[in-house]
């Protein structure tokens, strides 16, 4: 495991760089070398990390640390035949040093095999005199697993030993939240924020647990808190942003916004949320100004297109709509969402052929959505194309199976077909699985609901029914 070399940060690390410049032989003694190493792995440039290896083991050809830095690169770099045989040797040498577990710890996790890695990892544990990075290297593992409980345990446990390892923090609330524990969170938080009053990622995480759970005006004690430790936070305004947002103080929040914009380099997310703001205050000329800089700054942002599109479609000017969507899908042409934005539009414009054509580039980019089905269903039904729009609902039913809207909308479909007998069977199906839902039949095809024929089948299902 790579440590920083700070407590003798730059002299022999000086010192070996001279010396492969001038080709001159100097001697480190281990722990130097280690120092070197552990900088070299740590800033990412392996090439030198693996000289300085070969260097110091020429020079203590008999020093295990360095060996197992050996093993480190080797199991960097995918070398695991190489590396388990060497970690062989060196465990008959000192069958007790904890970095021999943690190694092939790193091996089997390389293959996938986190419980083995954990097997490893405890028995580190056992021998280890430090153990911060081996509950560390676990809290991984069981995230590897899916174990989000002793996932959170371990970085705990981490966080315990060093209050200001902010990584492990952020992995204990990520699965408190992702165990839906945010009541847990808030406890947890509350109790870490009595011992480091001052931690405005603490304050931040709380503020977001407090939102989580819609208690807003404690959202903001707890961003506003987080201001008061670092007022150059900008996560801290950004979300205090947000929670203003669903207060309805759009001019609070707007500002909010602009102070990210000047504390650093603006982003594109920050100009979306100033448009919305705008939005909702029906100034809908910053609104456009705004969502325009969003695109600008940021053309693969998805939410900034679909957002002038919504601005307009939402004003019936449905051609400025489609002129948007159309330079989103040209940008990004395998955005599903984008094609069942432009689906719609086309359905309010009447350019049902395009509408078609949008919803199945909609579902072939795997959009299947409930309501992708039975939109582009009726998009076939002004088309009368009635064995598409069965062919549809069949699709959509794969996925849907206990679906009634889509039950009921197949009756019509058939009914359009000509198709009594099949629509007389859906018709009985679809009252069987909800028959509370029939207003679905009733809305979209009247002119069928109020037949003889119609009636007489709801009346029979009333009958069985009792």
């Amino acid at each position: 495991m790579a440590l920083d070399a700070n407590e003798r940060p730059n002299q022999p690390i000086a010192k070996f760089e001279s010396m492969l410049k001038t080709d001159d032989v100097y001697f480190f003694d281990a722990e130097d070398f280690e120092d070197i190493i552990h900088h070299y792995l740590n800033h990412g440039k392996i090439a030198l990390a693996k000289k300085a290896i070969k260097i110091s083991l020429k020079q203590h050809p008999g020093a295990i640390e360095l060996k197992l830095l050996e093993v480190e690169v080797l199991v960097f770099e995918n070398n695991l035949d190489v590396a388990e045989q060497l970690l062989d040797k060196l465990q008959t040498i000192d069958s007790t040093n904890e970095e021999i577990f943690v190694q092939r710890a790193n091996i089997y996790s390389k293959k996938d095999n986190h419980e083995a890695a954990v097997t490893l990892l405890k028995k580190a544990l056992e021998l280890a005199e430090n153990s911060y990075d081996i509950y560390s290297l676990l809290g991984m593992e069981y995230l590897f697993m899916d174990d989000f409980k002793l996932a959170k345990e371990s970085f705990m446990q981490c966080v315990s030993f060093d209050e200001q390892d902010y990584s492990s923090l952020y992995n204990v609330i990520y699965c408190f939240e992702f165990l839906e524990d945010f009541e847990g969170a808030i406890i947890y938080l509350n109790d870490y924020l009595d011992r480091n009053p001052y931690c405005e990622v603490a304050w931040h995480q709380l503020g977001k647990q407090y939102f989580s759970k819609r208690m807003f005006k404690e959202a903001l004690t707890a961003f506003d808190f987080a201001i008061i430790s670092d007022d150059s936070f900008i996560g801290a305004y950004f979300e205090k942003g947000k929670v203003l947002e669903k207060l309805g103080k759009y001019n609070e929040a707007i500002e909010n916004y602009e102070t990210t914009i000047k504390i650093e380099d603006p982003t594109s997310h920050a100009y979306l949320r100033i448009g919305k703001c705008y939005e909702r205050l029906c100034n809908d000329e910053m609104a456009k100004y705004y969502y325009y800089q969003t695109v600008h700054e940021d053309p693969l942002l998805d939410k900034g297109w679909l957002a002038i599109t919504d601005f307009y479609f939402n004003k019936d000017n449905y051609d400025k709509a489609l002129y948007y969507i159309n330079k989103a899908l040209n940008i990004d042409g395998e955005n599903p969402t984008y094609w069942k934005k432009c689906a719609r539009i086309n359905i309010a414009l009447k350019n049902y052929d395009q509408a078609d054509f949008s919803f199945k580039q909609a579902v072939d980019l795997g959009n299947y959505e409930l309501d992708t089905w039975l939109s582009w269903a009726t998009v076939a039904k002004e088309n009368k194309d009635y064995d598409a729009g069965l062919h549809i609902l069949s699709q959509g039913q794969e996925f849907y199976p206990d679906s009634a809207e889509i039950m009921y909308k197949a009756v019509g479909f058939h009914l359009l077909s000509n198709d009594k007998i099949n629509a007389r069977i859906r018709l009985i199906d679809a009252l069987k699985k909800n028959s509370e839902k029939l207003q679905i039949f009733q809305e979209e095809f009247p002119e069928y609901y109020e037949t003889e024929w119609v009636k007489n089948i709801i009346a029979i299902n009333k009958k069985a029914s009792r």
